[in-house]
């Protein structure tokens, strides 16, 4: 194993971390702020990523079609918000869960139905095309690199947005005590399909940003909402930081594992036989490690304490 191959194999972890990073962080978000369990935010990172594979394919504008992604995906969770989630505040989980599964049914067919059962493809612009060459010769997918950038600059944002702003202020606290936010004049109503679209525009930035990695099809969103719950759980719930965290270290996990896990069993075991162990172990690294966090910290990473 060469020094060169493990760290693509690191920077693909923070690349597929930082991915899982916007989408966990507007779901954490939604659950931190609002109490609500959204088993249609992997519907809202298909959304983007199909919006973005359109606008892309109609107009031939990568940029164009990552605005897309971010808009569509915003006016889906402003109009499923208003229309459906919200009279389901008050609600038990088990209500809020069979109501937003349904949503993942009604996302999966309307999307079928508008583009086909058949997958799209989002290509990479010539611009971001090609390696780039880093220090010590190693030549890495300038499209990945930029993803990296993307999400520690929008990492860096919601941060800012959150402590610095009066939006943010509100949001932590309506996190904190929404009848008292209600009581001094906050428009609770409105906060929350703020809050609710800027989750779902990251999400559907996200999707975009994978779909010019992978195809575009039906169903997409449904692996990424599992690692997604996943991150908000290892970093604690309602903390972007712990997202940011949580998703490196899933992404990291997951990759490294896929990458020296066959290898090691390679020493003491036949090629077919070490590969088949070691992916399967690999797949289960991530909830090993949630387990093991949990453990030691039950709120997560940066979850507050009971």
């Amino acid at each position: 194993m060469s020094l060169t191959l493990l760290v693509e194999q690191i920077l693909n972890g923070m690349q597929f971390g930082v991915t899982l990073f916007l989408t966990a962080s507007g779901l954490t978000l939604v659950f931190g702020v609002m109490g609500l369990i959204n088993l249609a935010h992997g519907s809202l990172f298909m959304v983007g990523a199909f919006a973005a594979a359109a606008t892309a394919a109609a107009t031939g504008s990568f940029l164009l079609a990552l605005a897309a992604s971010i808009a569509a995906a915003a006016a889906a969770g402003a109009i499923i918000e208003v229309g459906v989630i919200r009279r389901l505040y008050a609600r038990d989980h088990l209500d809020q869960v069979l109501a937003t599964f349904a949503l993942i049914l009604i996302f999966s067919e309307g999307t079928r139905w508008l583009f086909g059962s058949f997958p799209l493809y989002l290509s990479i612009p010539d611009a971001l095309a090609g390696p780039v060459t880093l220090p010590g010769g190693i030549r890495y997918p300038l499209y990945r690199l930029m993803t990296i950038g993307v999400g520690l600059v929008i990492a860096l944002g919601l941060y800012l947005l959150i402590t610095r702003t009066r939006l943010g202020i509100r949001i932590r606290a309506g996190e904190a005590d929404r009848e008292i936010v209600a009581a001094l004049g906050v428009d609770i109503s409105r906060l929350y399909t703020v809050v609710f679209a800027l989750g779902a525009a990251l999400a559907g930035l996200a999707g975009a940003l994978v779909g010019a990695i992978q195809s575009v099809q039906v169903g997409m969103g449904e692996p990424v909402l599992i690692l997604a719950f996943v991150v908000i759980v290892i970093g604690g719930i309602g903390s972007i930081r712990g997202s940011l965290v949580g998703a490196i270290l899933v992404g990291l996990t997951d990759t490294l594992g896929r990458f020296l896990l066959p290898g090691f069993f390679r020493l003491f075991m036949d090629n077919s036989a070490a590969t088949s162990v070691g992916s399967a172990l690999a797949s289960m690294l991530i909830y090993v490690l949630m387990a093991t966090i949990l453990i030691w910290r039950p709120t997560g990473l940066y979850g507050a304490r009971a």
